[in-house]
Parts: structure tokens; C-alpha cells; sequence
């Protein structure tokens, strides 16, 4: 391994000291710009907003959007009332907040700890995380469980409440809210818009269906519904709650309604098993979708299904607590050993980006004429969250592809039929891949009219990437198979348009249009690569010889175009030899294990980007000094020099934890400064799990050459590289996606 000059390092050194001067806790392992606290779906979407430190209890969680949604709560400790969640007023009602000693995250929980007096409280949210179970993971519910221990050893009282306001049915606390609860076996609140606007939204926020937040209804629980000081100041003074319900239905803003619970833990000296409550949101349909001849179906999510009510999910999910949390223990663990091969920032990264990728996506299923279920008629729909609202972006889908790889590649498929069954009914006009399924979330209305965003190499080479990944993954060749004509059609647009690209955006399209991509036409040739490895795979050998010629033709051509006359990196465009930029799209050619590109253009790629690092990463390209935290992770993973790879890492992870942002984790950000631009939420923060089990030749032959030559020359390197590759074909460096 070689070690450079460490002179670069110095700028993302200076300011380590500081980044978490406000955090008067322990946050492991580092404090984010928002914690996930109930984050499973678009529409079920609480975070802690942090910027430079936030308790628990210092600040509303919100949504994804900023939005406030109420949630609240406190601990009776021998009589005296502390608050742990949300930053209630209550007049009239004495209380003092708790001090929060630590904070950690995981891939799917959220642990908070907080001194009430005597007692210590863990408060942990999970967000289960259960991608090969689709009745699970498609349950659009998250838990909070509360245990309570003595730091005295002597004995304490201890009275646990929590509750949540109107502010999850909507985005507009203007609009008259209805509620019931229910009582027997499981106290449930149930809110909802008294007018609801099916298959609507606004600012994001969904406007019908329902919140529900409810607990096992055990000995010591009680609960109330109605005015928040009134609900609040009931439990502070009383340390119980009074069964009783508010029926003035109003709108939500007046006079602030909540839904509380109560739980009694009684005199409390070691840990207390958790008192668990859950909270969700559920409207039926979820999605419209286009099918053949213009018609539209209701679909429903899949959980569905596999029960009778929602009560019968809620019931079934709060039971299941224990087991849950088991997996997620057993998930997280998986991924904390998984990414940690590559580095301890790497494990961190990826722990914060896992549940806000899957919470983009709903699993939806559709209704035979009679009503019932096709359980086998599966799409999932993803929401393009913050930098719009589009329907199933292919170019969002794509950077999310590796946590799909890592979690369950079924999921990647189901994205990607919605897209392909649309197109295959002919109703959208364009030689090229469409965009997205929909401008707005959740109608997937498609495009028949042909004007949806134009970026047709960008789609056209992420499909056809996409479906031949998903088969190498699972060796299940059923869509490519059905679809192997709109495949071809793509690659042949790939063909006319790839190796001089027109001028048209790609995926960075907030960084403008631009002719001659040399980026996107390594997007477009490995497209046409691909497309001849699916040839192969369907036994069309002749096609298949045709497109791997066309492909390395260009690569050759595309070097010509593409490098630098005036330094030792490729440009952001054919003939402007100043200019460069990241070139992650050749991660696909690794992803894909093509090797279709020279292995020497990795290594000088490597070599210029840490000639160019900024403080907190390396820009996107030579127009902005801005970068995509998602881009840089796929240019680690292809890159030749560890150092370097540790360079992009770091720097992500720098500036996820720099105390600059207070939303939840964005992927576009300032490199001179580490300030965010204006995405956040989105759901292509999957693709930092990009630094995945791909081969990395570079890396693994340099190893190989220096274990051969230190065997002498009974063992060339070349010898020893060929044996080793024979018996190892799939060898690799990364650790990540197994």
C-alpha cells in the first residue's frame, strides 16, 4: 500500500476539535444533523432536528419537511415531573426537563438516555428495518419504548407518559380533525382529517387516512384525549391519566388536541422491562397507477393483505416488540460488522442512511375485480423526497440501488416493474427510458404526453444497469426476460446517442445542461455493455458479440474525446481540457464486473482527486465547489488508492457530523465549509452503501503483485495473480454487500 504526502490532510484536520462543542452528551458515534426517531414511509416521518446539538428534549420533532408534529412526554419520578420528549409549555403545571447523558444511532434505532432525578431513562425508537419480509416491512408503523433503572440503588416511584397531537394527519393545522379511541386488549388513538382529499397532499404531508398511536393495554396504563395543557397538566399533577375522551372535534391548531397514554411502573430499582408504544400512519390506496389504455388502479400496501384491520396489524405489531427488536439488534449488528471492514466512518454513514432509503418506498399490491388481494402483483413505490415529487425517478432509484442489493434485491425489482410495465403498454411516446412515473406523489399517472423531465441517456443506461444487476445478484432472469424488447430499444438509443451525448442534463440536473458528458457517456457505454451481457444471458449470442463490440469501440473513441490535454485526469466535457469532475459512473463497470474500462483510468482518476480535495470533500465537478455525499461514496469504491478511498469517507462523514444542518441527512452539500444545499431526506443516501463487494483490480492486484514478489522468483506476480484469480474469481476488497 502506498502512503502519499499527508500535506492534503491538514485542512480536514484543523477543525475536528470543534465540531461538537455544543453537544453536552455522548453521541455515538457521532451527533447527526437530525436523528430518525419514527421514519418508515413518506408519510411517516418524525426526526430530532439537531444542528449543533439538541436534546430530546429540547426541540419538537418534526417532519421531514421541518413541519412540527407534536409528540410529547414526561416522567413522574416520587412525585416530581420531568419532561423527556418535545418542548411542551404547560401552564399552571410544574416540571423541569431531564438531562439527557447520551445519544446513539443505529440502522434502525434511535437510544437516547436521560437523568430524571434518580432515575435514568432509555428511550429507544426503532424503525424496524425488514426488507425480506414484505408484510413487515410494508407496516407503516415505528415503536418508542421507555425503561427506567435506579443510579441510587433504592427504590423510586416512576409514572411514564407520552403523547401525539393532530399534526400527523396533515400539512395544514388550519383543517378540522376527528379522533376516536378504543379500549380492550390494546388502547388505540385514531386521528384523522374530518375532510379528507384522497390520493392529495400538502407540503408534503399526505391528506387522508390516519395516525394511530396506541399501547398493550397492561396493568397500570391509562389514557385521555383532548387539549395538550389540559391532557399534560392531568399527568404532571395527578401522575395518571383519566380514561376520559374530548369529543369537541375542531381543527387542529385549536386548542392543540392529543392522544395520550400512561403507563404506572410502580417502585422501580433495576431496569424495567420497556413500556412500548407505537405510532404509524395508514390510508388505503396508497398509490394511483397507470395501466393499459390510460385506465388507473387503486393500489394498497401489502401488509394488507395479511390482515383483517388495522387494529389486527397494531395488535400484532406491538406484541411482536421483543422479536422486533431482536432482529433489528441482529440487522444492526450485521451492518455495523459488514461496514466497519472498511472503516469506522464508513459504519457510521451507512448506519444513518439505511432507514431514511427504505422509508422513501411503500410495497403495494392490487385488488382482483372481487375485492381481494393479487398477492403476487407486486410494485414498489418510491417518493422523491425534498428535490421533488416525482414517482419512481429512475435516476433516484438509482443511487439508491446498492442498499436494495445489500437488504433485499426483490425490492429492486419491484421498483423497477412499476417503470417497465408502464412502458411495455406503449403509452409513453420517447425512444428513451422514462423519467418517472408521475409528478406527484402518489399518482403514478405516467407520461403520455412524452414532456416528463428529459434525461434519456442518464434513464435509458440506469435501466438497463439496473436489470442486469438485479440478475447477477439473484440469477432470476424473469424481467429481463419480459422485457428484453424495451431493453433493446434503450441500448439502441444508447447507441445513436451515447459516445457524443446531445446536450441534456443528467442526474445533477440542478448542476445545468451541458454537451459532450464524459461522465454520461461512461453511463451510456456501460449501458450498451450491459445490454450485451443480457443478450448472453437470453441466449442471443449474435446480438450479444454486437453491442461488447460497440461498447469497447467506444471506450476506445470516448478516451480519445475525453482526456485531458493539460493535466492527468479525465474532463467534465469532451474538449475543455481544463475542467474535471467526478466520475462515478464507472462504478457500474465494476458493479457489473464488465471491466470494460482501462484500469489505468481509475488509477490517474485517483491520483487527481486528492490534488483537488476541499476541507470537507471533493467537489462534484470544475463548474461549483458543491458535491453529492452519494457520488463521492460510488468514487470511493472505485477507487485504486485506500488513502484516497479513506479521504471520501471521511469527508462525508465530516460533514454529516459538523453541526451545520439541522434536517434530516442531505446528499448535496458545500465543500469549502461543510454547509448543506437545499436537498435533504431523500432516499439516495442508499448509495453510500456503494463501497460494496465489488471487484477492485487495482487495489487487489497491487496486493497480490507484492505477496507474489515477496515469494521470490519461484512465483511471478502475473503467475501468482492468475492461480489466485482462478481458484477466486469473484475476489474482492470490499465487505459490504455480501
Amino acid at each position: 500500500m502506498s502512503f502519499p504526502t499527508l500535506a492534503w490532510l491538514w485542512p480536514l484536520l484543523i477543525c475536528v476539535g470543534s465540531i461538537h462543542a455544543a453537544v453536552t452528551w455522548t453521541a455515538t458515534p457521532f451527533n447527526p444533523p437530525s436523528f430518525p426517531l419514527a421514519v418508515r414511509t413518506p408519510y411517516l416521518s418524525a426526526w430530532l432536528a439537531q444542528g449543533s446539538g439538541a436534546a430530546l428534549n429540547d426541540v419538537w420533532p418534526t417532519f421531514w419537511t421541518g413541519q412540527i408534529v407534536g409528540w410529547a412526554g414526561f416522567v413522574k419520578v416520587d412525585g416530581q415531573a420531568f419532561s423527556f420528549l418535545g418542548a411542551p409549555n404547560v401552564p399552571g403545571a410544574s416540571f423541569t426537563k431531564a438531562v439527557q447523558k447520551s445519544s446513539r444511532f443505529t440502522a434502525t434505532q434511535s437510544i437516547f438516555v436521560l437523568s430524571a432525578g434518580p432515575i435514568d431513562l432509555t428511550v429507544t425508537f426503532l424503525s424496524p428495518v425488514e426488507p425480506t419480509d414484505l408484510t413487515k416491512q410494508s407496516t407503516p408503523f415505528a415503536y418508542m419504548a421507555v425503561s427506567a433503572a435506579s443510579t441510587d440503588g433504592a427504590k423510586h416511584s416512576v409514572q411514564v407518559y407520552s403523547d401525539i397531537s393532530a399534526e400527523w394527519v396533515s400539512g395544514d393545522n388550519n383543517l378540522v380533525a376527528n379522533w376516536t379511541t378504543t379500549t380492550g386488549s390494546v388502547v388505540t388513538h385514531q386521528v384523522q382529517l374530518v375532510n379528507q382529499a384522497i390520493l392529495s397532499e400538502v407540503n408534503d404531508h399526505t391528506q387522508y387516512g390516519s395516525a394511530f398511536y396506541s399501547t398493550l393495554s397492561t396493568t397500570g396504563v391509562t389514557w385521555q384525549n383532548g387539549a395538550d395543557v389540559t391532557v399534560r397538566a392531568q399527568f404532571i399533577n395527578n401522575g395518571k391519566l383519566p380514561d376520559t375522551r374530548d369529543t369537541n372535534f375542531r381543527a387542529i391548531s385549536n386548542n392543540w388536541p392529543v392522544f395520550a397514554v400512561s403507563h404506572d411502573l410502580g417502585d422501580v430499582a433495576a431496569a424495567t422491562s420497556p413500556v412500548v408504544t407505537s405510532v404509524g400512519h395508514v390510508r388505503d390506496p396508497a398509490i394511483s397507477y397507470i395501466i393499459a389504455g390510460g385506465a388507473t388502479q387503486l393500489r394498497s400496501l401489502y401488509f394488507f393483505s395479511q390482515f383483517s384491520s388495522v387494529q389486527a396489524v397494531i395488535s400484532s405489531f406491538l406484541s411482536d416488540f421483543p422479536n422486533a427488536l431482536s432482529r433489528a439488534n441482529a440487522f444492526d449488528t450485521k451492518v455495523s460488522s459488514d461496514a466497519s471492514k472498511i472503516s469506522a466512518d464508513y459504519a457510521s454513514v451507512v448506519a444513518l442512511s439505511i432507514r431514511q432509503a427504505l422509508a422513501a418506498t411503500e410495497i403495494t399490491i392490487s385488488r382482483a375485480s372481487d375485492g381481494s388481494f393479487n398477492i403476487n402483483d407486486i410494485i414498489v413505490f418510491m417518493k422523491e423526497i425534498s428535490s421533488d415529487g416525482n414517482v419512481n425517478t429512475v435516476d433516484v432509484i438509482f443511487p439508491t440501488w446498492p442498499v436494495l442489493l445489500y437488504t433485499n434485491p426483490l425490492l429492486g425489482k419491484y421498483l423497477l416493474e412499476g417503470l417497465f410495465r408502464y412502458q411495455a403498454t406503449g403509452q409513453y411516446p420517447n425512444k428513451w427510458s422514462v423519467h418517472d412515473l408521475g409528478s406527484s406523489y402518489p399518482k403514478a399517472l405516467g407520461h403520455n404526453d412524452g414532456n416528463d423531465e428529459p434525461m434519456p441517456v442518464e434513464e435509458s443506461g440506469n435501466m438497463v444497469i439496473m436489470a442486469l444487476s438485479y440478475v447477477q445478484k439473484t440469477n432470476d432472469k424473469s424481467q429481463i426476460t419480459q422485457y428484453a424488447a424495451l431493453l433493446d430499444q434503450w441500448t439502441q438509443f444508447l447507441i445513436d446517442d451515447s459516445l457524443i451525448p446531445a446536450n441534456q442534463i443528467s442526474t445533477d440536473d440542478f448542476a445545468g445542461s451541458l454537451a459532450n458528458q464524459t461522465n454520461l457517456a461512461i453511463k451510456g457505454i456501460i449501458g450498451i455493455k450491459a445490454m450485451s451481457q443480457i443478450a448472453s444471458l437470453l441466449g442471443d449470442t449474435a446480438k450479444s458479440s454486437n453491442y461488447s463490440a460497440i461498447a469497447s469501440d467506444y471506450v476506445n473513441r470516448w478516451r480519445t474525446f475525453a482526456t485531458s490535454t493539460t493535466g492527468p485526469h479525465l474532463t467534465l466535457s469532451y474538449g475543455n481540457a481544463g475542467s474535471w469532475g467526478l466520475t462515478y459512473n464507472l462504478y457500474a463497470d465494476k458493479l457489473l464486473k464488465l471491466n470494460l474500462f482501462p484500469q489505468d483510468i481509475y488509477t490517474t482518476q485517483t491520483a487527481w482527486y486528492k490534488t483537488v480535495a476541499q476541507p470537507f470533500g471533493i467537489p462534484l465537478d470544475t463548474r461549483h465547489t458543491y458535491t453529492k455525499s452519494d457520488w463521492e461514496i460510488w468514487t470511493a469504491a472505485i477507487t485504486t488508492d485506500t488513502s484516497v478511498r479513506d479521504l471520501f469517507i471521511s469527508s462525508v462523514k465530516k460533514w454529516a457530523s459538523d453541526g451545520l444542518a439541522s434536517q434530516p441527512l442531505g446528499d448535496w452539500y458545500e465543500t469549502t465549509n461543510g454547509t448543506p444545499e437545499g436537498f435533504r431526506a431523500r432516499p439516495v443516501v442508499g448509495g453510500h452503501l456503494g463501497e460494496s463487494r465489488t471487484p477492485d483490480l487495482g487495489r487487489t492486484t497491487k496486493l497480490l503483485n507484492d505477496i507474489a514478489s515477496s515469494l521470490g522468483e519461484l512465483l511471478t506476480p502475473s503467475l501468482f495473480f492468475h492461480i489466485l484469480t482462478s481458484l477466486c474469481p469473484s475476489m474482492c476488497i470490499h465487505a459490504v454487500i455480501s
